[in-house]
């Protein structure tokens, strides 16, 4: 896929072309992940544990060599404080200011050949956060730990630690794996200029900690201020998100999902099974076909939608698939397919079925996810390939031959465009079962 040159910021822009790669300023692994990945690379290898710390992992001496200018300040004072652990959002903090204490602040990270942001640039709302109690209550925990934790001559003035606090709550990253699930958290320069939408024309996609943003859609030239992501997984209602966006980063969305709320992310499915529009609970009947609603239908479309959100919070943590077969089929007859409430169970049920290896009700439920994906994320996203990726390996394991390889064809045109053909999920992942399926198939 192509890449951006200098050349090219006036012209017509293609879906799949790279906008910006970049280095991250600072990153953490977080401690989850600590044991299985390299703490510098992010790679699943062997590993060696640092012989200082006994607390970090590297997969090669040259990823030890290249993290120690941050880790040598680090390794001798987690050794000192343990037993106790020192949590990530804490280490992630006093390793920006030992990245500072280096000379980091006169870092630049390029978005444009000649237009750079440095870590100074990056906004903090520190006087959002001083209003805001439950941020005020965290910084101060974590202040503690760092007074603790960090050589008191490299520890700043608090005014400038609140900031260092503002500037990783708002502009961080959560570093993916090619499953797009976190592995850990990271400040990038150049990317940090991008804004907001919940309906973004651009993916963010990671190569251990490397960033990289393409285009998912045709954009007419290279304008930074027209180019969005999403801070927050889209997967949600509009009341839902504006609060979350509020909260997280202090502004309203004004995108066109936003200002026009749709109503099939909470929307009630019609009473006459031919229909597919999604209606309003509260109307008395469908405004396309005018099949009426029965008089009890909203205070059980009520009910339904009540217990799923606080089941949805419950297995936030530890998911029973009994309970999403049970909602799943409560959402029948009440909930349009495209609810949110519906998608979110979805997920949690293939996550389930995955988990212990029940292929012919995961590939029931990749499917049905399919639609909703490309319906809220657009068909050009990494997370709908990966979702036609997930479905077409499904389809393998069943021994589906030929419906695997159209699956997996199709994901891998999407990503080839959102990932790049050359990125570890096109090498190590797709390209192999493609050839699997190929090669069974001829």
């Amino acid at each position: 896929m192509p890449t951006l040159k200098m050349s090219d910021v006036n012209n017509h822009i293609k879906p799949g072309t790279t906008l910006i790669t970049a280095q991250p300023f600072t990153f953490l692994l977080s401690a989850e992940n600590r044991k299985e990945r390299c703490d510098y690379c992010f790679k699943i290898c062997k590993l060696s544990r640092c012989s200082g710390c006994q607390y970090v992992y590297y997969c090669s001496r040259n990823c030890q060599k290249l993290s120690w200018t941050i880790h040598k300040i680090e390794c001798p004072n987690i050794k000192r404080v343990h037993p106790r652990i020192v949590p990530d959002a804490a280490r992630m903090m006093a390793r920006i200011i030992i990245k500072l204490h280096n000379g980091g602040g006169n870092e630049r990270g390029f978005y444009t050949p000649t237009e750079y942001r440095t870590y100074y640039d990056m906004m903090s709302h520190i006087s959002n956060i001083k209003n805001d109690m439950e941020k005020m209550k965290h910084f101060t925990s974590l202040s503690i730990v760092l007074f603790e934790f960090l050589p008191k001559d490299i520890m700043p003035h608090p005014k400038e630690l609140l900031e260092i606090f503002g500037r990783l709550t708002i502009n961080s990253f959560h570093i993916l794996d090619t499953d797009m699930t976190s592995l850990g958290v990271g400040l990038y320069l150049g990317p940090s200029i991008i804004d907001h939408s919940c309906k973004p024309n651009a993916g963010v996609t990671f190569e251990g900690t490397t960033i990289i943003i393409k285009s998912l859609h045709d954009l007419p030239a290279l304008d930074w201020s027209k180019i969005f992501v999403t801070y927050i997984d889209i997967l949600k209602d509009t009341e839902t998100r504006q609060d979350e966006l509020r909260k997280s980063y202090y502004f309203n969305c004004e995108c066109t999902r936003c200002s026009s709320p749709e109503i099939i992310e909470i929307a009630a499915v019609c009473q006459n099974k031919n229909c597919a529009i999604p209606c309003l609970p509260t109307n008395a009947y469908c405004n396309e076909c005018g099949k009426k609603f029965s008089h009890d239908f909203k205070e059980r479309f009520d009910i339904v939608c009540e217990l799923s959100n606080c089941k949805l919070v419950e297995m936030a943590q530890n998911v029973s698939l009994n309970v999403c077969k049970m909602l799943l089929k409560k959402h029948e007859g009440l909930l349009h397919p495209f609810n949110l409430l519906t998608v979110r169970m979805l997920e949690m049920a293939l996550a389930a079925t995955i988990d212990i290896d029940h292929w012919e009700e995961a590939e029931i439920y990749a499917s049905q996810l399919i639609p909703p994906y490309t319906y809220y994320h657009g068909e050009v996203h990494p997370v709908t390939g990966r979702m036609y990726f997930t479905w077409g390996r499904i389809l393998s394991l069943l021994n589906k031959k030929k419906k695997a390889l159209e699956v997996v064809a199709k994901a891998v045109e999407i990503i080839k465009l959102t990932f790049g053909e050359n990125h570890s999920k096109m090498k190590y992942e797709v390209k192999p079962l493609l050839s699997q399926l190929i090669s069974n198939h001829t």
